[in-house]
């Protein structure tokens, strides 16, 4: 209902600027005189205002100054006052352009932003831009031509750089924003602005940091979920840790984890400079990816080859024709044309040979894309092919990319294409990787569509077991749990494991291991030893009694020598695992900051660290994630069938991975995980070794609040008593509620779906299914009040079905202290009394978040729900924008 609460900071109407006296240049910084020569000669349309801090008078004499932003460009140690000033005529936004402010100087203007309400962007920032408003508003050169891409950045310098290399490159910019390193507006703000503004059809960020990874995320996969999101992101460390106390910490870094957030959030992440624009102007077309499978038009086998094999390296597949569209495009092709993986056209290749080569790509729906290679040829026209391409570009209905080598032989078919918004490219390799980072989005869209819940609908896990067992190691000042006590934990989960026990002398050991039977296992059992096997400390195969005295006895003296101050529990037995055609893959954790927990997943074994196949995902998982992870991995080529072995019980893997989740999910003192090996073959998955490292929870100020990713809030899920008998559930929305979702809107009347959607819709588009049910749970919900009903099948046996009756929702404003909400019952059971408690549970909802105010917007004609509004004690007021609508509001 309300426009973006940033609007005032990147769409003012009204501007004041404090930059020292204008008629006195040289008093003023060089950021000033940057800022003043650029509004003074742009032709930004609104009042703009000149300010002192110096100037005498009241607060009643700069009432007529009152604006939407406040621009401040003085030496450092002005900045406070000329801060203050901007609250006290009630800016709503302020720029605070320059640098050189201290960090206490920075402390001192956040808080007074916050005590007046002024957004501020900066200190130590370049500014903004706004092409469209012909707002340059940056100390970042010109003002940038108009376009549809918006830039986000951190570094001042490379948004110099970018504004330069896009001025001779034709690239436009909607918006332009340099953040700085103290700026009190922050990346996820700006990102939801952006994710708003009609103006911006795709976003670019260049970042450094973040600061809140919940926020970071929920930023971002709202922004990715409408528009196309590029990130490039500096400071990528190498793997690993000296002080990781497991495998699954030792070979995963930081740059690892970024990547696998920034997938589950649905954006694409290139790591050159160019490729930032390359990956936006594809993304920014009117075609959306379907796919990974690429066809290669080309009329030189070399290039051709060479666009092969780099898609190839990046994991795209070269798409080839059938046996149906081979038989009827070769007709149409010069005499030498082959078309098998590639469509090589040869060097007698017209116009009109590419054009039908492109029209049957167009047709074939085993094709994603189309990418057209010419390399100019003595006879040829390189524009009249151009020209050709673009005749048949709108009708293909699918990405087509160009790369026309050369230069000057080629330069006005690259105009040709240029003016069509055809992408073309100067190498072959450089139009696959944003072919690829189109199949990247297209994956990336399917994780940001995935909200798992953070229990699988298995046997509900021991978690208040796993609890005490974890604090009482916690209470013996231990962060390390030895193998009896991880494998504990892990059976909580009801993960399997080998049966384990702890002998501490030799006597017992042979004791022990006659009981479980030969062959067994004997590990040592050590909190201060976390690779057992570099101190000697596993023995395998051990087959009589004789061996496993004497192994004991040499297990303990080598691992003496080894690490005489390791503190010694003892020596597990274990018998041997009895999978032959077991293959080793482990499944870990390790934390990151500020991501938290991330769940890793590759082959497992004593070389874990050499191989480092490391596949990773934050949690939580489903089971579409889980078998994602599972074929990023090296180790999956390996699970299938494989020299006479049958394949792998991947279903088995899946599963640990979900109990892995909840694990995780559950248990906030969780730091790092190793369970490895765990041996699978076609009979399931067995956890042989594990070790866990734990520490105190971090203070929460919400549940989950060490994830990054909220997940399905389950502790929301409530009985209530229907009127006549019978009982219906509300509870949040899931992913999987979508078929039941969109039954009830069908089953809706047509005054009930008017009332709802102000409009004739008879069913809900696909776009906007997964929009209602794929929420994001940390700035909005969606409680659905389910029925179950008993019916009586075909052959007589009853089945219990459930239906959806009604759904409150709300969503979070970007003021982030109101939320908008809806709600719509179904007409059979209207009377019932579940619109009122769906609107008291969702507002009990939006009250724990924290919320202040619940509004919505009800349709004037529709007594019963402003009657309902009423009796909860909201207020009804007219709508100004819309005379149709009542605007109902309530503090909570």
């Amino acid at each position: 209902m309300d426009k973006h609460y940033l609007t005032p900071l990147f769409s003012p109407e009204s501007i004041v600027v404090f930059a020292g006296d204008p008629d006195q240049p040289a008093a003023q910084t060089a950021h000033a005189r940057a800022l003043l020569a650029e509004l003074q000669s742009r032709g930004y349309k609104g009042p703009v205002t000149f300010l002192d801090i110096s100037m005498t008078g009241t607060l009643a004499d700069l009432a007529h100054s009152r604006a939407d932003l406040a621009i401040i460009a003085l030496p450092p140690d002005q900045v406070a006052a000329a801060l203050e000033v901007t609250g006290r005529i009630r800016c709503r936004a302020a720029l605070v352009l320059g640098a050189g402010v201290s960090g206490a100087q920075c402390t001192e203007l956040h808080a007074i932003a916050r005590r007046h309400g002024v957004h501020m962007l900066g200190p130590n920032s370049l500014g903004f831009q706004r092409p469209h408003l012909k707002l340059n508003a940056a100390a970042a050169g010109p003002l940038a031509a108009p376009g549809p891409l918006a830039l986000v950045s951190q570094s001042g310098a490379l948004t110099s750089s970018i504004l330069d290399w896009a001025g001779r490159n034709g690239v436009g910019f909607s918006a332009v924003v340099s953040l700085g390193p103290n700026t009190a507006v922050d990346l996820p703000q700006v990102l939801d602005f952006l994710a708003n503004d009609a103006s911006t059809q795709s976003i670019l960020v260049y970042m450094e940091g973040i600061r809140h990874a919940r926020r970071f995320m929920s930023a971002l996969r709202a922004a990715a979920f409408v528009k196309p999101v590029v990130v490039m992101k500096a400071g990528r460390k190498p793997a690993g840790s000296r002080a990781a106390l497991t495998h699954s910490a030792a070979i995963v870094g930081s740059d690892d984890v970024f990547e696998s957030a920034l997938r589950r959030a649905g954006a694409v992440r290139v790591r050159v400079f160019t490729q930032l624009f390359s990956a936006a102007k594809c993304l920014a077309s009117r075609y959306r990816p379907v796919g990974k499978r690429m066809a290669i038009i080309t009329n030189g086998g070399g290039p051709g080859v060479l666009a092969a094999d780099w898609a190839n390296e990046i994991g795209l597949e070269v798409a080839a024709f059938g046996d149906a569209a081979r038989i009827d495009l070769a007709p149409r092709l010069p005499e030498g044309a082959t078309l098998q993986s590639l469509v090589d056209l040869g060097e007698d290749a017209r116009p009109e040979h590419f054009k039908a080569a492109l029209q049957a790509c167009g047709k074939d729906r085993g094709i994603d894309g189309v990418l057209v290679i010419l390399s100019p040829k003595p006879d040829s026209d390189p524009a009249e092919v151009a020209r050709a391409i673009v005749e048949v570009f709108r009708p293909v209905a699918k990405p087509v990319l160009a790369c026309w080598m050369g230069d000057e032989s080629v330069r006005e078919a690259r105009d040709v294409l240029n003016a069509a918004a055809i992408p073309n490219f100067r190498t072959p390799e450089a139009a696959v990787d944003a072919f690829g980072n189109i199949a990247s989005f297209y994956q990336n869209q399917q994780l940001l569509q995935q909200t798992p819940p953070p229990l699988s609908t298995l046997n509900q896990p021991d978690t208040e077991g796993a609890r005490l067992l974890i604090e009482g190691v916690l209470a013996e000042r231990r962060k390390v749990l030895t193998e009896m006590e991880s494998k504990a934990l892990l059976a909580a989960f009801h993960i399997p494991v080998t049966r384990t026990m702890l002998a501490r002398s030799a006597n017992e050991a042979m004791l022990i291991a006659s009981q479980l039977g030969y062959p067994v296992a004997l590990k040592i059992d050590s909190p201060d030893i976390s690779h057992k096997s570099d101190v000697q400390g596993v023995a395998l195969n051990v087959m009589t009694a004789t061996q496993v005295r004497d192994t004991y006895n040499d297990m303990l003296a080598a691992v003496k020598r080894a690490q005489p101050n390791a503190r010694i529990n003892g020596v597990t037995i274990q018998p041997m695992a009895a999978k032959r055609r077991g293959r080793e893959i482990y499944i870990g954790l390790t934390t990151d900051d500020p991501f938290g927990p991330v769940i890793t997943f590759g082959a497992g074994g004593t070389m874990i660290e050499l191989i480092a196949d490391r596949a990773m995902e934050l949690p939580p998982l489903n089971q579409f994630l889980a078998r994602r992870l599972i074929e990023r991995s090296r180790v999956a080529a390996m699970l299938g069938e494989w020299r006479g072995h049958p394949a792998a019980d991947i279903d088995a893997i899946e599963q640990v991975l979900l109990r892995v989740s909840e694990m995780v999910c559950q248990l906030p003192q969780l730091r790092e995980m190793d369970i490895n090996p765990i041996i699978v073959d076609e009979t399931g998955a067995v956890a042989v070794d594990a070790r866990v490292v734990i520490d105190h929870a971090p203070p929460s100020v919400g549940e989950y609040n060490h994830l990054a990713i909220l997940p399905y809030p389950s502790a929301y899920e409530r009985e209530w008593p229907m009127k006549g008998g019978g009982l219906y559930t509300i509870r949040p929305v899931r992913p999987d509620d979508a078929d039941m979702l969109q039954a009830f809107v069908r089953g809706l009347s047509e005054e009930s779906r008017y009332f709802r959607f102000a409009s004739t819709i008879q069913e809900l588009p696909a776009r906007m299914l997964a929009r209602y049910t794929l929420i994001d749970y940390d700035r909005e919900m969606a409680l659905v009040a389910v029925h179950r009903n008993r019916e009586a099948g075909e052959d007589g046996v009853f089945v219990e079905r459930e239906q959806i009756i009604g759904v409150s929702r709300y969503i979070t404003n970007p003021d982030q202290t109101s939320c908008e909400f809806s709600l719509v019952v179904s007409d059979a059971y209207k009377g019932q009394g579940l619109g009122s408690r769906l609107m008291l549970s969702i507002m009990d909802f939006a009250r724990a978040k924290g919320l202040a105010e619940i509004d919505g917007l009800v349709l004037a004609n529709n007594p019963n729900m402003l009657r309902l509004m009423s009796s909860l004690g909201f207020e009804t007021r007219s709508f100004t924008e819309d005379p149709d609508f009542k605007l109902v509001s309530k503090a909570l």
